[in-house]
């Protein structure tokens, strides 16, 4: 383990975490909301520790695949940990909730244990949502892309912290790749905050919600989300951006270069699509059947909640707990689905469910003809064994994480649902989920085991699971299967 460079690295992260924590400084000496010297004493330990990590030099730069999960993991942990102190330090929130809550916004959950988030200074709200907007593209793809001369072994970083089953690149080296991205990230970033705005949301809080959309979060500055905003405008104009937000960063980066073809073929932004349309149309369809308003009204409602839980951005206009089974239903499986890989939501991923159900046909194919050679494609190619064994081993993991996790939540005395769905949110990285955990309540009432826990599963599901498993099975048991 290349324990010298995997320091470097977090120091930087520490130090570049602290530049991130300036905005909400300055907002708070302007505000004058008295806490600004919780900012500047997180600020100096960040920089103190940053740089007593860094200082030492080291003249190992190669990164084998289990430095690139060591440094991964460590890092999301340490930003974490450090990015509470704000919250801690003000008394605003006791240490687990203010670790709890930062978690969830790094992870882009948007899971909350604040009943009302309009009592908290702005500083405070707008250094939640900003982890929103570092953890949606990764931390570590942020810092690669800034210092390409700490990008050695850099795709071992990009793959460990990538979501999807293949980490590919759009420009050779990486750096160049993880630039590209942010590129597109900040353009869409900034078109999205002036639109907000011309809908009539003050600055302050159109850039909330654009740091929320963006990272695909769901963090808001009104204690009732996007449900505080009447008319069609902003609802749809969010919607809009998360679907945008949930489709494959790679597919912008095409169109700029007029690979239309390639655009075409890509199999999951094509099913991504389809499966909006049609569960905005199911849903739509069942909320007018029982009577809720009018047919605008419902599919407002349905486009929005159906965007928001597929793009795992978890913002709510209305209380969705309150529709029929059917409703519930179908977000809670877009809960399971998720997005596409590549793009900043979380879940499955529709490539992996669709790989899964290809896996499925083959294997109904060798029945009926046992020496048939069926390949399963992507796109018009054949995927590798080892890909399609690693999306069985990722959806194996998931179900077995969640059926354990489930059964544990539910000694805490919560219902069934409600434990399944506050598993399902933590492990996809949604946010709201239903009953206890809907979207007009949150996870204050856990007790301080459960939210470090939950803590864990956002950390699992936004790092997918073996980026973290692969660093806590014991050093022998690496040896011998050779991480």
């Amino acid at each position: 383990m290349n324990y010298s460079i995997a320091r470097r690295m977090i120091g930087v992260i520490l130090a570049i975490e602290a530049l991130f924590l300036l905005p909400s400084l300055f907002l708070s000496l302007f505000d004058q909301d008295g806490i600004s010297k919780c900012f500047i004493l997180t600020i100096a330990l960040m920089a103190f520790f940053g740089y007593m990590s860094y200082r030492k030099k080291t003249t190992d730069l190669v990164l084998a695949p289990k430095d690139g999960l060591f440094i991964v993991s460590s890092a999301w942990l340490v930003v974490s940990l450090f990015g509470a102190l704000p919250f801690y330090f003000s008394h605003y929130l006791s240490y687990v909730d203010a670790f709890f809550e930062i978690v969830s916004g790094f992870t882009t959950t948007g899971a909350s244990i604040i009943p009302n988030i309009e009592e908290f200074p702005r500083s405070l709200i707008l250094w939640r949502s900003v982890t929103h907007w570092i953890g949606g593209m990764g931390i570590l793809v942020f810092t690669i892309s800034l210092l390409p001369r700490l990008g050695v072994g850099g795709f071992q970083i990009f793959k460990a912290e990538s979501p999807g089953p293949i980490a590919g690149k759009i420009e050779p080296r990486i750096a160049d790749t993880a630039k590209r991205l942010y590129i597109i990230y900040i353009g869409i970033t900034v078109v999205l905050f002036f639109l907000l705005v011309l809908g009539r949301m003050t600055p302050f809080d159109a850039l909330i919600h654009t740091l929320g959309v963006a990272g695909t979060g769901g963090f808001s500055s009104k204690a009732n989300s996007i449900g505080a905003y009447s008319g069609y405008y902003i609802p749809v104009i969010m919607s809009i951006f998360m679907i945008i937000y949930g489709t494959n960063f790679s597919i912008y980066y095409q169109l700029s270069q007029k690979k239309y073809k390639e655009i075409l073929k890509n199999d999951e932004v094509r099913l991504y699509y389809i499966i909006i349309l049609l569960a905005v149309l199911g849903v739509t369809y069942n909320l007018y059947s029982n009577h809720y308003g009018s047919l605008g009204q419902a599919a407002k409602d349905s486009f929005f909640q159906v965007t928001s839980l597929m793009s795992t951005s978890g913002f709510s206009n209305t209380d969705y707990d309150l529709w029929p089974s059917f409703s519930k239903f179908i977000l809670y499986a877009l809960m399971f689905i998720g997005s596409c890989a590549g793009s900043t939501a979380g879940g499955m991923k529709i490539v992996r469910i669709s790989i899964v159900f290809k896996l499925i046909a083959r294997e109904i194919g060798k029945v009926v003809h046992p020496n048939a050679v069926i390949p399963i494609t992507l796109e018009g190619k054949a995927l590798k064994d080892e890909v399609v064994m690693g999306v069985s081993a990722f959806i194996s993991v998931y179900l077995m994480i969640f059926v354990f996790s489930s059964a544990l939540v539910t000694m805490s005395g919560l219902d069934i649902l409600s434990s399944c769905s506050a598993v399902t949110t933590m492990l996809s990285n949604v946010g709201p989920g239903f009953n206890k955990v809907g979207p007009s309540l949150n996870f204050s009432e856990f007790s301080d085991f459960y939210k470090l826990y939950f803590s864990f599963l956002m950390l699992l599901g936004r790092l997918e699971f073996f980026t973290i498993l692969g660093i806590l099975v014991p050093r022998r048991q690496r040896k011998k299967i050779q991480i």
